[in-house]
């Protein structure tokens, strides 16, 4: 089973993250952020990865901490789900439409993390969350999942649905790369025989 469990603890957060990459996009988000946890549930039902994260965080501070290790502890386990990535797609992509929103994902489970973030949410906030949290989210998740992750708005006004969007394109776009390709389920899916 291609499954994970990460438990991370600081001065300032503790957190535990389990996956399940061969899931059925259950999930069980409590991160005290209201929103994020909305976001974490759309991750997981439409990447199919089963998903549970427990966070605490310094919100007396603000939800900035919470977030960002979220997306480091996510990665982790992210990266030790894959294993040796033998049998992978390793590619993944998605245009997602979101009523006025569309966003696009392109991702490569290379092992390379980079993130081009092209999305322009026009309000500071929604709700109560941060919207600038929600580029520290996949720059986090990136950088400790090996992911080369391209993130465009091609349309939209409205931040919630925008970051919404942004949220389910990476999603289906994780799905198809972490899916087993049947035609080369014994291989790297690399010519220089690693990720």
């Amino acid at each position: 089973m291609r499954s994970a469990k990460i438990s991370r603890s600081t001065a300032e957060t503790d957190i535990s993250v389990e996956i399940n990459l061969d899931g059925t996009g259950d999930y069980e988000n409590q991160t005290g952020v209201g929103f994020f946890d909305h976001m974490l549930d759309q991750l997981a039902r439409h990447s199919l990865i089963d998903m549970t994260v427990k966070a605490k965080g310094d919100y007396h501070i603000d939800d900035h901490h919470t977030v960002e290790d979220t997306g480091i502890a996510l990665g982790l386990a992210l990266t030790q789900a894959l294993g040796d990535k033998k049998g992978i797609r390793r590619y993944g992509a998605c245009h997602l439409p979101m009523d006025d929103a569309q966003v696009r994902c392109a991702l490569d489970l290379s092992g390379r993390p980079f993130l081009i973030w092209n999305i322009d949410l026009p309000t500071p906030k929604i709700g109560s969350f941060d919207t600038e949290l929600v580029r520290e989210f996949f720059q986090a998740f990136s950088t400790h999942g090996g992911i080369t992750l391209h993130i465009d708005q091609l349309h939209g006004f409205n931040s919630h649905h925008i970051a919404e969007a942004a949220f389910k394109a990476v999603a289906r776009a994780l799905r198809e790369a972490v899916e087993t390709d049947p035609r080369k389920a014994d291989e790297i899916p690399s010519t220089k025989g690693a990720l």
